[in-house]
């Protein structure tokens, strides 16, 4: 029985490696085995990134929640507790975005939590 050579599957794996390097810095996209380990390196930090981006724009919205909850006199934690428990559910995706583009809305939602609290 005749030698089975695998150099189109060998190809094929090289070339599909190769295409995802397109883009690299210097032999990292011109030799398998360096545009390879870039590769695998870089589709790991793909990978923690997109974990990482719902963390980094959480810490932004209460960043920018907490800055504006003290120009109406409370902490951020304050607000939270105050709009829990006036039953009011905006997440704080929503409440950043009325810190940043709508501040009479959320000045009017942080007097209901400042009353809350209070009561």
């Amino acid at each position: 029985m005749p030698r089975v050579k695998g150099g189109i599957v060998t190809r094929r794996r090289h070339k599909k490696i190769l295409k995802l390097a397109k883009g690299y810095f210097g032999s990292k996209h011109r030799l398998f085995k360096s545009a390879n380990a870039q590769v695998m390196k870089s589709l790991l930090y793909a990978y923690r990134d997109r974990r990482q981006k719902k963390r980094d724009f959480r810490k932004l919205w209460i960043t920018r929640i907490n800055a504006q909850a003290r120009m109406n006199g409370l902490s951020y934690s304050r607000l939270m507790h105050g709009l829990k428990v006036a039953g009011i559910e905006v997440n704080r995706k929503m409440l950043a975005d009325l810190a940043v583009n709508d501040k009479a809305a959320f000045n009017e939602l942080a007097t209901v939590a400042k009353s809350k609290l209070n009561a």
